[in-house]
């Protein structure tokens, strides 16, 4: 048998093998999201925490200001809205003054300027924000979501003093054009898989686009600025909470 012969078997058996993989992580998930994951509808347990929203902004996109309203309109006793923006003169300036203006009822802030502590240019966006946070949980979400009413409701639900970060995992609303489609199938379909499998088999495996934290725990691991020489600061603060929780 020729090494062309053995090479092309040994990419069969691979693709062969990668196909059982990805088949078993779909279904794995597919179970795993309809028997815990699954709800109608979120149910208040108790007494709810307050939490500090902190948006990172810059730049605007068509979907920006309709994006970030959702977070005005949360069903949620307790809460306040911090948006950070960097730059003075960016467009998103005008977007926050407008939802302060027509929300003046909701507990919001714009931060701008930022706070240079690190490589990480989000994480410096965000600090003066953090440095202003007076609830003990901290939700960290990308200027791209949008959420529920009741989405908040859902994610503090499941803090426990067992758990230390929450993280929602997104999928793409319906929007106009191909860039748009081929996010929602991502989304969808392959992002989502890996997540759950990955924390199904207690793998740290955790999304920065929406996370819930508490602000006590992450004090302790030195706080956001701590994670400000990280690019991927989402796993670091991921691995910091769950290490300080197995203790």
């Amino acid at each position: 048998m020729s090494l062309l012969d053995l090479c092309l078997q040994g990419l069969a058996v691979f693709g062969f093998i990668l196909f059982g993989v990805l088949w078993l992580m779909h279904f794995m998930s597919i179970i795993y999201v309809r028997l815990h994951l699954h709800r109608k509808r979120s149910e208040v347990k108790g007494q709810m925490a307050g939490v500090s929203l902190l948006k990172p902004l810059k730049g605007v996109d068509p979907n920006l200001i309709s994006n970030l309203e959702t977070f005005f309109t949360l069903d949620y006793p307790k809460y306040e809205v911090l948006l950070c923006v960097q730059d003075q003169d960016d467009p998103a300036v005008d977007v926050c003054k407008k939802l302060l203006g027509k929300y003046p009822n909701v507990d919001a802030r714009l931060f701008i300027g930022g706070k240079k502590v690190g490589i990480n240019p989000k994480i410096n966006n965000l600090m003066p924000g953090y440095e202003g946070a007076k609830y003990g949980l901290v939700w960290i979400c990308d200027s791209g979501i949008r959420v529920k009413p009741d989405s908040l409701t859902d994610m503090t639900n499941q803090m426990t003093e067992k758990v230390g970060l929450v993280h929602g995992l997104p999928y793409v609303a319906d929007r106009q054009g191909f860039a748009a489609t081929l996010e929602q199938v991502y989304f969808g379909t392959s992002h989502p898989r890996s997540y759950i499998s990955a924390n199904v088999t207690g793998i740290k495996c955790v999304t920065g686009m929406s996370c819930l934290m508490r602000k006590d725990v992450l004090d302790q691991a030195g706080g956001l600025v701590a994670f400000a020489q990280y690019i991927a600061e989402d796993y670091f603060m991921a691995k910091a909470i769950a290490d300080r929780l197995a203790r």
